[in-house]
């Protein structure tokens, strides 16, 4: 005999949904760990690069642009020569640091249960 389905009382979420947008933003590939190492302020590519020695070149520029466009990180093109670019998080950038460690501090719990 099939099990009955239970119906769901959990509220629906809203249409735009807020959690929904946070996680499309952090949601994708290696883009935890260029916030993560953003945190301390002002990073260059190739520091980044250092940081995160896994992720490829191509990838890491998608998601910088991509944080970009979304306002997580700017981008500024510093007046030297060869002219160099440093990517740091806005203030809505930011804001996504605590959320992370939190993230983090579960990971630890879970690596000890495992």
């Amino acid at each position: 005999m099939p099990l009955k389905i239970r119906k769901n009382k959990s509220p629906q979420p809203p249409e735009a949904c807020p959690l929904t947008e946070c996680m499309s933003i952090i949601g994708g590939a290696w883009t935890v760990n260029v916030i993560w190492s953003l945190r301390a302020g002002p990073r260059r590519f190739s520091e980044l690069r250092l940081d995160i020695p896994p992720v490829s070149p191509k990838v890491l520029t998608t998601r910088l642009r991509e944080l970009e466009t979304r306002g997580v990180v700017r981008r500024d093109v510093k007046p030297t020569s060869p002219p160099s670019v440093e990517y740091e998080l806005t203030e809505l950038g930011a804001e996504l640091v605590p959320a992370i460690e939190a993230i983090v501090d579960v990971g630890h719990k879970l690596k000890q249960r495992a």
